[in-house]
């Protein structure tokens, strides 16, 4: 995928409309990404848990098949959005690679917080000794978070420099 930094043509509040849907392309496609990932790697190949496992087996592949038809939804759209952005020479690519990467990571802390600890509704692993695998999980998600966050915020500065220190 080919996603150099184009010069949306416009007023400051068109590229600044392109940057913000740059970035929500990308969130969007993090979560889409990760949320497969989850399904494919956790659920499917290590059988380590279903997205929702306070019933039986069955309802939980359920589950899994509605939670890995959501990740292709997200993405999906995401694609969608990010064609639209490149037919408009108004990607932002910085924008769009933090905004990958802060949506991805915020799934995945929602995921490990919410799902696992306030909702219980699955564990990432269940007869061992959970903790290592919980922090590992949040961990990874801040620092997704965290990098895209700084991608987001460098690329600002960059088109900062670049337009002669006015920030867009």
């Amino acid at each position: 995928m080919d996603l150099n930094h184009a010069k949306p043509n416009g007023s400051n509040g068109a590229s600044a409309a392109f940057r913000f849907r740059s970035i929500g392309s990308g969130a969007l496609f993090g979560l889409g990404f990760v949320a497969f990932i989850d399904e494919t790697v956790f659920h499917q190949l290590l059988h380590w848990h279903h997205f929702y496992d306070k019933s039986t087996t069955g309802v939980g592949l359920v589950s899994d098949g509605l939670f890995h038809a959501f990740s292709w939804f997200a993405t999906l759209a995401a694609f969608f959005m990010l064609s639209d952005l490149r037919r408009k020479n108004g990607l932002n690519a910085m924008s769009w690679w933090g905004g990958m990467l802060a949506g991805g990571g915020a799934f995945q802390l929602y995921d490990g917080i919410i799902q696992h600890k306030l909702m219980e509704i699955h564990q990432i692993r269940y007869n061992v000794d959970v903790l290592p695998y919980d922090v590992a999980w949040n961990v990874i998600a801040a620092a997704m978070i965290a990098a895209g966050i700084l991608l987001i915020r460098s690329g600002k500065r960059a088109r900062a420099a670049r337009n002669g220190g006015k920030r867009r």
